[in-house]
């Protein structure tokens, strides 16, 4: 019984490993292009990405997740309400073809607004963190913006938030466990499955190992990093 829980759970970290690979590979980009809006110059889309990321950062990821599955399908819903009704257009005709998203499609895409707007304020920290003196002093240079913030900036930046960075991407580890709201196979989800069908409790404390074993796996590549990234003196 052991060997068949610990493949069952091994399966559903498959997909817990799955949803924290593409959160980091599409949410880490798109942290970094928020934090340029945040910190534009252009009033109206500074204060735009900062509400969107205040609203994200502000209500819980499965309040998140919840919306982004059933919001679509509701919408539909009512759409074809109103067309019964005797309502037309287009745009309702286009709202009633909405249906309630892909289970793991809809857990991306909740995953990545969510830890985007996270990273994007750490990057913004880190960006921000660096005095205006190396800006212009690149610029003397004869180095332009883009190149001082490139080969400058930047190995700087990543050397200041490797921490926070690291504290996130290790709570994104847990928080895969909430897929299993809207029903996809993760680990624990893996593991309730026994309780229902054979009344098991011991394999949902077990999913703690896999937990464990993956979070001390970043927590030593973190450690690594940072002493790579040691050369850069704050």
């Amino acid at each position: 019984m052991f060997v068949e829980v610990s493949l069952k759970l091994l399966e559903g970290f498959g997909v817990t490993l799955k949803i924290f690979l593409l959160t980091l590979a599409f949410s880490l980009p798109l942290g970094l292009i928020i934090s340029f809006g945040s910190m534009t110059r252009f009033a109206p889309v500074k204060w735009l990405t900062k509400g969107f990321v205040w609203i994200i950062r502000g209500t819980p990821l499965m309040l998140q997740l919840i919306v982004i599955f059933y919001g679509p399908g509701l919408v539909g819903t009512w759409a074809e309400a109103q067309i019964n009704a005797g309502a037309s257009g287009a745009l309702i005709e286009w709202l009633a073809t909405w249906h309630v998203m892909d289970r793991f499609f809809s857990v991306m895409v909740a995953f990545v607004i969510n830890y985007s707007c996270y990273f994007s304020e750490i990057f913004r920290g880190g960006i921000e963190s660096i005095s205006r003196g190396q800006y212009e002093a690149g610029q003397v240079l004869g180095m332009t913006k883009t190149q001082v913030f490139f080969k400058v900036v930047l190995l700087q930046v990543i050397k200041r938030i490797v921490p926070p960075m690291s504290n996130e991407i290790i709570t994104l580890v847990k928080d895969t466990s909430l897929a299993r709201i809207v029903m996809v196979y993760e680990v624990i989800y893996a593991a309730q499955k026994f309780i229902k069908s054979d009344g098991l409790l011991w394999p949902l404390f077990y999913t703690a190992v896999y937990y464990l074993i993956f979070c001390g796996a970043l927590t030593l590549l973190f450690g690594w990093i940072e002493r790579k990234m040691s050369y850069f003196k704050s």
